[in-house]
């Protein structure tokens, strides 16, 4: 039976078991679906291979019933968190995924920017909403953003904001104030994006340490006790480093 357009997925690549670096689940033991294509285009992103139309000839369109093939032989066989990420995995036809993966034993995390609105984000068992910033170059459409946080009615939904400035700091607030029901995630924007096919960049380790104490004073200065501040724990274990 020919497999149905509409369920295909375009995967950039599938990685792990790692941790998840960042957010809510920081240190979680999981497995990333990268999937490729995105409708934004961030200053400082630094997952350009699975975002630039360059390198689309590089993600594989896979059927649910293969990724989690292949997410089973990464993990051993056993249940694990499987973290959707891209690019804007909001894009691709997941609905599917999410309902295999769970009878399975699985459950999935999904990082979007909120620009696109999907039904099956409910399905979801937490939804990463991370609208972005000034610095990143792009606007955001809070009109959308606040389709997702209803789509994602029925799942624990969260905000993860960047910061690189002040700029961005306000933005932080300005969204918080828009979601006062989500939990709020901060982290210090990393600077030194790699190359897309360079896995040897190199972390300014020093001017991202002095960022994240920046961000932990102003939360501090501003009373804002709600928010969580993290590092990206990824970033200081690995660098830049990509397929970890």
């Amino acid at each position: 039976m020919a497999v149905s357009e509409k369920h295909l997925i375009r995967v950039s690549e599938i990685f792990g078991p790692t941790i998840q670096g960042e957010g809510a689940l920081i240190g979680q033991p999981t497995v990333f679906v990268r999937t490729g294509g995105c409708d934004f285009r961030c200053s400082w992103c630094d997952s350009m291979h699975a975002v630039d139309n360059e390198y689309r000839d590089t993600w594989k369109p896979m059927t649910p019933e293969a990724i989690m093939e292949e997410v089973a032989r990464l993990s051993g066989g056993k249940p694990i968190l499987i973290t959707l990420s891209g690019g804007n995995p909001a894009i691709q036809p997941m609905a599917e995924l999410i309902r295999l993966g769970q009878e399975q034993g699985c459950y999935f995390a999904m990082e979007t920017q909120g620009s696109v609105v999907r039904g099956w984000f409910e399905a979801l068992d937490m939804l990463v909403l991370s609208p972005k910033p000034p610095s990143s170059g792009m606007l955001t459409d809070w009109g959308l953003v606040a389709e997702c946080v209803e789509a994602g009615q029925g799942t624990q939904t969260i905000l993860k904001l960047v910061v690189f400035d002040e700029a961005d700091f306000a933005y932080a607030r300005e969204a918080a104030a828009m979601f006062p029901q989500l939990p709020v995630y901060l982290q210090p924007g990393n600077h030194t994006p790699p190359p897309p096919d360079d896995d040897t960049a190199v972390v300014d380790r020093e001017g991202l340490e002095a960022r994240m104490r920046w961000l932990i004073d102003r939360v501090t200065e501003e009373k804002w006790y709600d928010a969580r501040v993290l590092p990206q724990l990824h970033v200081t274990l690995w660098g830049n480093m990509r397929g970890v």
